[in-house]
């Protein structure tokens, strides 16, 4: 799989743009603010039907104008797909496959797996455990459509529950007879909606620890370096229904779901200690690509495709042997196509040059304007 054409209209500062791309490595250079990563997250939007920023659909309209457009041409085992998305202002977004309307846009989830890695992912690291969560059920989802429903019905379950229970208090403190009808029934369908999520994530984890270390090693060539990942959940505990039922009158007093899989995290070590406490930031970034590639080898194996590898301004923080045991690495002929942003162009020829068995494009962005090399 790998996108042959893209075209954008009024994307951020992107006012026009026709860029045919190599099924190899793709590198846009250009100077911070240029359009590099605004480029990358077109090609992230066209996977996902939305930003990789999360912001407002409408924010991402080139200032003054009325609507943007992105569409992609790609080729999917040998199969010719066109992937338009079309936002105006103040109207729904539309998002088309060869031309259709999705009946729902999360149909379209996991058509064009992808992995894109960024500065911001060392948020993995440092931010609290919903960023963790976050990640494990953005990856599955991609390639498993019931997990994606399952973490959409626990949501709706959960904010039901906690709605209930504050109902219930209300009642209570009003002197009023309660019902727990509903609220046993709730509990039963988040009990069993999320230890069947809870089962999916630990396998997932599990997949990904052996392949975390060894890719981990090859980028930092330190046998010294100990790095360890591992899903974390309260069900190791107890059962979520008797859990739910064991603190449901501490519930009622917090007006909130105090157990669940919505408290799940990933601990992430170095040498046995948190990585978020001892580890140096070649260390965190060095660990978050080796996590984000071997998701990449995830989504390969359940998907059967070869997801597009987005790397965005990769080699802030890394010195100049872990950025070109990256390259090396990611460069081999078992990764797809690969999008690379940098503001260093010499950096890109020297690859470039280094590289042989894969097509190589440079493109050149400023102030919005993309041009091959």
């Amino acid at each position: 799989m790998f996108l042959q054409k893209l075209h954008i209209i009024n994307y951020r500062n992107i006012a026009q743009a026709d860029v045919n791309l190599c099924p190899g490595i793709n590198c846009f250079v250009g100077n911070n603010g240029a359009g590099k990563t605004n480029l990358l997250d077109t090609v992230y939007y066209l996977s996902f039907c939305k930003s990789y920023t999360n912001v407002a659909d409408s924010l991402n309209i080139l200032h003054d104008q009325p609507f943007m457009v992105i569409q992609g041409e790609y080729l999917i085992n040998n199969v010719e797909e066109t992937i338009y998305c079309g936002v105006k202002r103040g109207r729904k977004k539309q998002f088309k496959r060869n031309k259709t309307d999705y009946t729902r846009i999360t149909d379209h989830i996991g058509l064009l797996p992808l992995v894109i890695i960024s500065p911001s992912d060392e948020d993995l690291i440092a931010d609290a455990a919903e960023e963790r969560r976050r990640y494990m059920d953005y990856v599955i989802s991609q390639s498993d459509v019931t997990y994606l429903d399952a973490i959409m019905r626990y949501s709706k379950t959960l904010m039901n529950r906690n709605q209930h229970l504050k109902d219930l208090q209300a009642k209570i403190d009003n002197g009023q007879t309660v019902d727990f009808a509903l609220l046993d029934i709730l509990d039963e369908q988040l009990s069993a909606i999320g230890h069947y999520i809870s089962d999916k994530r630990r396998s997932f984890i599990e997949w990904l620890r052996p392949i975390v270390k060894k890719i981990y090693s090859s980028i930092s060539s330190a046998d010294c370096e100990n790095i360890d990942v591992q899903y974390f959940t309260g069900l190791d505990k107890y059962d979520l229904l008797i859990g739910l039922r064991e603190s449901r009158n501490r519930d009622l007093i917090l007006g909130y779901t105090s157990r669940g899989i919505h408290k799940d995290d990933i601990t992430i070590s170095y040498n046995g200690y948190p990585m978020k406490q001892v580890g140096s930031q070649g260390q965190r970034k060095s660990f978050v690509i080796a996590l984000k590639l071997a998701q990449y080898r995830y989504l390969e194996f359940t998907t059967k495709k070869n997801p597009i590898l987005l790397l965005d301004d990769i080699f802030d923080k890394l010195d100049d042997s872990r950025g070109d045991n990256l390259i090396r690495f990611v460069a081999s002929e078992s990764y797809g196509q690969i999008f690379i942003s940098d503001t260093n162009k010499e950096h890109l020829v020297r690859l470039q040059n280094n590289i042989s068995n894969k097509p190589f494009k440079i493109f050149d962005v400023a102030n919005g304007t993309i041009t091959e090399s």
